[in-house]
Protein backbone atom coordinates (compact mmCIF):
# COMPACT_ATOMS: atom_id res chain seq x y z
CA UNK A 1 0.00 0.00 0.00
CA UNK A 2 2.87 2.46 0.24
CA UNK A 3 3.44 2.96 -3.04
CA UNK A 4 -0.41 3.99 -3.48
CA UNK A 5 -0.81 6.06 -0.65
CA UNK A 6 3.35 6.44 0.93
CA UNK A 7 3.56 6.37 4.57
CA UNK A 8 0.31 8.32 5.69
CA UNK A 9 -1.73 7.31 8.98
CA UNK A 10 -5.23 5.85 8.74
CA UNK A 11 -7.87 4.32 10.99
CA UNK A 12 -8.27 0.59 10.49
CA UNK A 13 -11.90 1.18 8.77
CA UNK A 14 -9.86 3.90 6.50
CA UNK A 15 -7.50 1.42 6.24
CA UNK A 16 -8.90 -1.28 4.69
CA UNK A 17 -10.90 1.05 2.22
CA UNK A 18 -7.68 2.75 1.21
CA UNK A 19 -6.29 -1.06 0.45
CA UNK A 20 -9.25 -1.65 -1.64
CA UNK A 21 -8.64 1.74 -3.69
CA UNK A 22 -4.72 1.12 -3.83
CA UNK A 23 -5.45 -2.71 -5.29
CA UNK A 24 -7.97 -1.35 -8.30
CA UNK A 25 -5.54 1.27 -9.22
CA UNK A 26 -2.40 -0.92 -9.81
CA UNK A 27 -4.70 -3.82 -11.52
CA UNK A 28 -4.83 -1.22 -14.13
CA UNK A 29 -2.58 -2.30 -16.94
CA UNK A 30 -1.26 0.95 -19.34
CA UNK A 31 0.43 -0.03 -22.55
CA UNK A 32 2.18 3.22 -23.44
CA UNK A 33 4.50 1.86 -25.74
CA UNK A 34 1.84 1.74 -28.56
CA UNK A 35 -0.32 4.86 -27.13
CA UNK A 36 -2.82 2.59 -26.42
CA UNK A 37 -4.64 2.19 -23.03
CA UNK A 38 -6.30 -0.90 -22.41
CA UNK A 39 -7.90 -2.12 -18.90
CA UNK A 40 -6.82 -5.51 -17.80
CA UNK A 41 -10.09 -7.33 -17.98
CA UNK A 42 -11.19 -10.94 -17.60
CA UNK A 43 -9.74 -13.73 -20.39
CA UNK A 44 -14.19 -14.41 -21.11
CA UNK A 45 -14.81 -10.27 -22.28
CA UNK A 46 -14.19 -8.99 -25.73
CA UNK A 47 -12.24 -6.33 -25.34
CA UNK A 48 -12.87 -3.00 -28.94
CA UNK A 49 -11.19 0.08 -29.55
CA UNK A 50 -13.45 3.00 -29.16
CA UNK A 51 -12.52 6.74 -31.26
CA UNK A 52 -14.95 8.95 -32.62
CA UNK A 53 -12.21 9.18 -35.54
CA UNK A 54 -9.47 7.21 -36.66
CA UNK A 55 -7.59 7.97 -39.76
CA UNK A 56 -4.51 6.17 -41.05
CA UNK A 57 -3.56 4.49 -38.05
CA UNK A 58 -4.49 7.29 -35.63
CA UNK A 59 -6.85 8.33 -33.44
CA UNK A 60 -7.21 12.40 -33.70
CA UNK A 61 -9.93 11.74 -30.36
CA UNK A 62 -9.02 9.83 -27.08
CA UNK A 63 -8.27 5.73 -27.78
CA UNK A 64 -10.33 4.08 -25.07
CA UNK A 65 -11.87 0.44 -25.21
CA UNK A 66 -15.33 -1.03 -24.30
CA UNK A 67 -16.15 -4.36 -23.68
CA UNK A 68 -18.63 -6.27 -25.30
CA UNK A 69 -22.36 -6.40 -23.39
CA UNK A 70 -24.98 -9.12 -24.63
CA UNK A 71 -25.85 -8.36 -28.30
CA UNK A 72 -23.33 -6.69 -29.03
CA UNK A 73 -19.97 -6.64 -31.58
CA UNK A 74 -16.43 -4.52 -32.28
CA UNK A 75 -17.80 -2.07 -35.00
CA UNK A 76 -15.61 0.17 -37.89
CA UNK A 77 -17.81 2.71 -39.51
CA UNK A 78 -15.56 3.52 -42.40
CA UNK A 79 -16.56 6.79 -43.67
CA UNK A 80 -15.52 7.86 -47.35
CA UNK A 81 -16.34 11.17 -49.79
CA UNK A 82 -17.58 10.47 -53.50
CA UNK A 83 -15.93 12.06 -56.21
CA UNK A 84 -17.76 12.97 -59.49
CA UNK A 85 -16.42 10.21 -61.20
CA UNK A 86 -17.60 7.84 -58.41
CA UNK A 87 -14.52 6.64 -56.61
CA UNK A 88 -14.94 6.61 -52.88
CA UNK A 89 -11.99 8.19 -51.56
CA UNK A 90 -11.32 7.12 -47.77
CA UNK A 91 -11.83 9.96 -45.29
CA UNK A 92 -11.95 8.34 -41.74
CA UNK A 93 -13.35 5.49 -39.55
CA UNK A 94 -15.10 5.40 -36.00
CA UNK A 95 -14.34 2.65 -33.68
CA UNK A 96 -17.14 1.46 -30.85
CA UNK A 97 -18.77 -1.26 -29.51
CA UNK A 98 -22.63 -1.71 -31.32
CA UNK A 99 -25.15 -3.39 -30.68
CA UNK A 100 -27.34 -5.14 -33.13
CA UNK A 101 -24.70 -4.70 -35.11
CA UNK A 102 -24.98 -5.53 -38.81
CA UNK A 103 -22.11 -5.57 -42.08
CA UNK A 104 -23.75 -3.53 -44.49
CA UNK A 105 -23.03 -0.28 -47.06
CA UNK A 106 -24.65 3.14 -46.95
CA UNK A 107 -24.68 5.11 -50.34
CA UNK A 108 -25.98 8.69 -51.13
CA UNK A 109 -25.07 11.22 -53.88
CA UNK A 110 -22.09 12.43 -52.19
CA UNK A 111 -20.88 10.03 -49.30
CA UNK A 112 -20.49 6.42 -48.85
CA UNK A 113 -20.31 4.84 -45.08
CA UNK A 114 -19.20 1.10 -44.16
CA UNK A 115 -20.06 -0.58 -41.59
CA UNK A 116 -17.99 -3.54 -40.39
CA UNK A 117 -18.58 -5.74 -37.34
CA UNK A 118 -16.74 -8.55 -35.81
CA UNK A 119 -16.84 -10.12 -32.14
CA UNK A 120 -13.85 -13.30 -32.80
CA UNK A 121 -11.13 -11.61 -30.85
CA UNK A 122 -10.22 -8.64 -28.87
CA UNK A 123 -9.41 -5.61 -30.45
CA UNK A 124 -10.68 -6.69 -33.63
CA UNK A 125 -12.14 -3.61 -35.03
CA UNK A 126 -9.06 -1.69 -36.40
CA UNK A 127 -9.28 -0.67 -39.85
CA UNK A 128 -7.17 -2.64 -42.72
CA UNK A 129 -6.21 -0.77 -45.97
CA UNK A 130 -7.17 2.46 -45.19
Amino acid sequence: MDRCWGKRQFSKLALGAVANVCEIITRKVFLLFTGELHDRVEATEIMCYKCKKYHLGLCYDVMTSCSLKPKQSCAVENFYVLTVTGQSLYHYSKLSCMTNCEDINFLGFSKRAELICCNHSNYCNLPEGV
